[in-house]
């Protein structure tokens, strides 16, 4: 038998280059222009007295209609004995000025949002310090949980209320119990 050596055969590698692209800059005079006096609200400022001057538990606010953000609320507050957390839905007038202090759009239901007196969290960040308020086990759970990094959480987080509707349903009485 004849030894079969095999054969190489050489071929020129390409491989692309990085190309860097460069962030457009809006013209100066464009970052400059103030907006109207009207528009500006400080909505820290308006709703402070409204809903943190005489309790200063912190608001889980979360859309009125969804099954699984409905389901979240009972959940919270049968696992939240001493009432820490208050409630309201995205929907009302209340939730969305909550949404304005956060810096959100009053429109903006895409994500639950806990308002605390001094700052506000959305997404994963929102659950995980609704868990910190919660009974045994969750505050540990939240703090192991926090190792996972933001935009893994932020991820899982996205998939799940982007498709919370077609999963869970939409509440037929389209208000909450709460």
């Amino acid at each position: 038998m004849a030894n079969v050596l095999p054969v190489v055969l050489r071929t020129r590698l390409i491989v692309p280059t990085p190309v860097r692209f460069r962030r457009a800059r809006a013209p100066q005079a464009a970052l400059r222009t103030p907006s109207p006096p009207s528009a500006a609200v400080d909505w820290v400022k308006a709703t402070d007295a409204e809903f943190f001057q005489s309790d200063s538990r912190p608001i889980m606010l979360f859309d009125g209609v969804c099954n699984l953000c409905n389901g979240g609320v009972r959940f919270v507050r049968d696992n939240d004995p001493n009432r820490r957390i208050r409630y309201q839905a995205l929907q009302g007038e209340s939730g969305r000025k909550l949404l304005q202090r956060c810096g959100r759009s009053p429109d903006d239901i895409s994500s639950v949002v806990l308002v605390e007196k001094d700052s506000s969290y959305i997404k994963s960040e929102a659950v995980l310090r609704i868990m910190e308020y919660l009974d045994m086990p969750f505050p540990p759970l939240a703090f192991f949980l926090k190792i996972v990094p933001l935009f893994v959480r932020d991820f899982a987080y996205d998939n799940v209320a982007n498709n919370r509707y077609s999963l869970f349903g939409r509440s037929e009485s389209r208000s909450c119990e709460i």
